[in-house]
C-alpha cells in the first residue's frame, strides 16, 4: 500500500512542479499581444495554469499530515515533528533569500520585493500550523484533529471574502503581507493553509482507511464525486443559501467562488493519478516529484535572477511569440530537471572528493605543524 501511495503522489507532485515551471515561463515572457486570449486554447491553458497551486498546496499537506500521523510516537516526541519545523523554516528561509537583491544590499537598501509573501512562505508557516495543531488535538484523539483540519479548511475558505479585502494597513509591510494581497503577495497564508488543511485531513483519512478492503475504490469515488459536486454545484449552493438567510457572506462566497472549485479540479486531478497508480513507474517521473523544492530554487534563479536580477525575465519579459514560449517552456522544464537531478547524481561524488580533499588538508597541515615544531625545539 505504501508504495503505490509514494508512486502516485511523487507522480502528482511530479505533475504539479511542471506545471509550474512551464507556467510561470510562459506567464513571464510570452507577448500576449501576439494571442488571443479570449481564445479557447489560452482560456484552458490559463484555466490549467491556475490548478497548479492548489494542487502543490494540497499535496503538501496530504503528504505531511500522512507521515506524522503514521509514526507511532505522539507529540513532540514524534520525529517528524522536529524534521518538520527544520524543514518549515529552511522553506521559509529560502523564500526570503531569493527575492534578496545583493545589488541593492550592497548599496544600503533592501528591494521591496524581498518582504512579498510567496510559496515558499506560505508552505513554510502552513507546516508550523499544521504541526501545532497535531500536537495540541492528535494526542486527545486522531478523528478531532482530522476534522479540525476539515473545519479550518472550510472555515478558511468561506470567511475570504470577508478577510480578502482587508489591507491591514496599521500593520509593518512585513507583517501585513503574511495575511494580505493588497502590497503585492499572491500566496497569503489565508486563504492559501486552506488547501494544506484539506490536504492534511485526506492524509489522515489515508492513514486510517488504507488498510481496508476497497479504500482506493472509494477514495477515487468520493474524490471524483466530491470535485464534481464542488465544480458544478458549490457556487448554486451558496447562492441558495443567500436566499434562504439573507446573508451576503454566502452571496460573496457565490460570485467569486475560486476556491471550492479549485479544490473540486485538485480532488479530482487526485482521483486520475490514484486511478493509474499502478501504471505510474516512471523512474525519472518519480524523482523529480521528490527534487519540488530544489527544482523551485533553481528555476526561481534562471527565470528570476534572483540575487542578481540577472534572469531570462530580464531580456527576455513579454517578448517571445507563442512558438518560441512553448519550445522555450519545453526547454526550460529540461534543463531545470537536468541541473538538479544531474546534482543529486553527482551529489555523492562530490562528498567524497570533498571530504578527501579535506582529509588531505588535514593531514597537510598535521605534518607542516609537526615540522615547524621540531624546527623550532632545534631537533
Amino acid at each position: 500500500m505504501q508504495k503505490q501511495r509514494l508512486y502516485f503522489l511523487d507522480a502528482l507532485r511530479a505533475f504539479a512542479i511542471i506545471m509550474m515551471l512551464q507556467g510561470h515561463f510562459v506567464h513571464t515572457l510570452l507577448d500576449t499581444s501576439q494571442v488571443n486570449t479570449d481564445g479557447f486554447f489560452y482560456s484552458f491553458w490559463e484555466y490549467l495554469r491556475g490548478i497548479t497551486a492548489p494542487t502543490f498546496f494540497t499535496i503538501t499537506g496530504f503528504v505531511f499530515t500522512y507521515l506524522i500521523v503514521k509514526n507511532k510516537a505522539s507529540g513532540y516526541q514524534n520525529p517528524r515533528v522536529s524534521k518538520g519545523v527544520k524543514r518549515a523554516l529552511k522553506l521559509i528561509f529560502w523564500g526570503y533569500f531569493l527575492r534578496l537583491n545583493v545589488l541593492l544590499l550592497f548599496a544600503g537598501e533592501v528591494n521591496q520585493g524581498f518582504y512579498l509573501f510567496d510559496v515558499l512562505h506560505t508552505i513554510g508557516i502552513s507546516l508550523l500550523l499544521l504541526i501545532a495543531l497535531y500536537v495540541l488535538l492528535f494526542k486527545i484523539s486522531g478523528r478531532l484533529f482530522r476534522y479540525t483540519l476539515l473545519f479550518v479548511g472550510v472555515l478558511i475558505f468561506m470567511l475570504e471574502p470577508v478577510y480578502g479585502g482587508y489591507s491591514l494597513s496599521f500593520l509593518p509591510k512585513f507583517i501585513a503581507n503574511i495575511f494580505t494581497g493588497h502590497n503585492g503577495s499572491v500566496f497569503t497564508i489565508f486563504p492559501w493553509f486552506g488547501y494544506v488543511a484539506f490536504g492534511g485531513f485526506l492524509g489522515s483519512l489515508l492513514h486510517r482507511y488504507q488498510n481496508e478492503a476497497n479504500f482506493y475504490r472509494n477514495f477515487i469515488t468520493t474524490n471524483f464525486s466530491a470535485g464534481l459536486i464542488l465544480l458544478f454545484l458549490s457556487s448554486a449552493f451558496f447562492m441558495s443559501l443567500h436566499y434562504i438567510t439573507g446573508m451576503t457572506l454566502f452571496k460573496g462566497i457565490a460570485y467569486n467562488n475560486y476556491l471550492f472549485i479549485r479544490l473540486g479540479d485538485v480532488l479530482i486531478i487526485m482521483g486520475l493519478f490514484v486511478v493509474l497508480r499502478y501504471h505510474i513507474r516512471q523512474t525519472l517521473v518519480l524523482k523529480v516529484g521528490t527534487k519540488t523544492l530544489s527544482i523551485y530554487i533553481v528555476h526561481f534563479v534562471i527565470l528570476y535572477g534572483s540575487w542578481l536580477s540577472l534572469g531570462l525575465n530580464r531580456w527576455f519579459y513579454h517578448s517571445l511569440s507563442p512558438i518560441q514560449a512553448i519550445i522555450g517552456a519545453l526547454l526550460f522544464i529540461a534543463v531545470v530537471c537536468t541541473l538538479v537531478l544531474g546534482y543529486y547524481h553527482l551529489e555523492p561524488i562530490v562528498h567524497l572528493n570533498r571530504d578527501r580533499i579535506f582529509l588531505s588538508l588535514r593531514s597537510f597541515w598535521r605534518k607542516k605543524a609537526i615540522v615547524k615544531q621540531r624546527f623550532q625545539s632545534g631537533t
